[in-house]
């Protein structure tokens, strides 16, 4: 999260002299909102349910709520993608990492949704729950590889257009790019290894280890 504002912030100052303020600031919304989102609030929210020493249904209302957030700043991000393009005179949906970007939030989505239904209101019988849990957990698995992965091909994406726009291959603009970058990856690692483990507690439509 640290070094996701600090590049947005750093680079904001670098280039704010040179182009329109606005241009600028959409330009940089969209990764810190994507990494905020998606990669850090929806990582906590993964972990949340397994490492969090709270009753069931609590952890159940942060897990969800944490994963809503995460699909809030995501479509806001996505959005702010949109915006920068459209007044920028830059084609929409033109790369992989754009039509990766659609899927994986339309992939949350739904996942968001089955969780809320099965898991939370109405709420399926407990044989229900227990036979979706192990592939609640699993897809939420896929989605967050795939939106960590897709991270990282932003950040290359990014520091394409850095480099084709003149900054040094080894300035301090690509240095703190592809050191957030590699933050990124690590994090997601970590947070895929802590599902991974083995829960504290274990019943009927908790979380279970795979």
């Amino acid at each position: 999260m640290i070094t996701g504002y600090t590049t947005a912030i750093y680079m904001f100052i670098h280039v704010s002299s040179n182009v329109n303020l606005v241009s600028v600031f959409l330009q940089q919304l969209h990764p810190f909102l994507m990494l905020f989102g998606l990669i850090i609030i929806g990582g906590e929210a993964i972990m949340s349910y397994k490492s969090l020493t709270l009753k069931k249904e609590v952890k159940k209302v942060i897990h969800l709520v944490l994963h809503a957030i995460a699909i809030i700043l995501g479509c806001v991000g996505i959005a702010a993608a949109f915006k920068n393009h459209n007044e920028s005179n830059i084609a929409n949906l033109y790369s992989l990492h754009s039509w990766l970007g659609i899927t994986i939030i339309s992939l949350y989505g739904i996942q968001w949704i089955y969780g809320f239904l099965v898991f939370f209101y109405p709420k399926g019988s407990p044989t229900l729950r227990m036979e979706c849990l192990p592939w609640h957990v699993l897809f939420g698995i896929f989605v967050y590889i795939l939106a960590v992965g897709n991270a990282a091909l932003g950040f290359l994406e990014k520091l394409t257009f850095l480099e084709s726009s003149g900054i040094a291959k080894y300035g301090p603009e690509a240095l703190l790019v592809n050191f957030t970058a590699v933050v990124t990856v690590l994090y997601g690692a970590f947070v895929i290894l802590s599902v991974l483990g083995r829960a504290h507690v274990e019943d009927d439509d908790s979380y279970s280890a795979i």
